[in-house]
């Protein structure tokens, strides 16, 4: 597992495993969000497998596959709910993290300037320059 802090309460990785979740836990998550699809991995690491390897280490676990197709308005809101709602800190994986930052600096748009936004996921080795515009965007209304 290689968990890159956004903020105290959200963090991103790529693809963790079920022999991932002691230390998932032990690190202090409460809540892990898959945001890959199935699609993409084999059955030992898909959502389900994963769902079950979270529970048993006492986390909740949420759902959201995300391609670039499905980083719809909607879904930017439902990942901004479970990361606000559920206990966290929440750590959210796909292939490599970056889903997972894209969508939190969507989700976070209107409230943190973008520059920040792209320090904060440059920081955590996410370089999401060409999303400015749609930060931009999102900030101005």
């Amino acid at each position: 597992m290689d968990a890159r802090v956004l903020t105290p309460r959200y963090a991103v990785s790529p693809q963790i495993s079920v022999e991932d979740m002691p230390a998932i836990a032990a690190e202090g998550f409460k809540t892990v969000i898959c945001n890959r699809p199935d699609a993409e991995v084999p059955p030992s690491h898909q959502a389900a497998a994963i769902r079950a390897a979270a529970e048993a280490a006492g986390l909740e676990f949420r759902e959201l596959p995300l391609t670039h197709q499905t980083m719809t308005p909607e879904n930017v809101a439902q990942q901004r709910a479970y990361y606000e709602e559920c206990p966290g800190p929440v750590l959210a994986y796909c292939a490599s993290g970056t889903r997972c930052s894209v969508i939190w600096s969507l989700g976070v748009a209107s409230e943190i300037n973008p520059d920040e936004i792209l320090r904060m996921t440059s920081a955590a080795g996410y370089q999401l320059d060409g999303l400015r515009p749609a930060l931009e965007a999102i900030a101005t209304t």
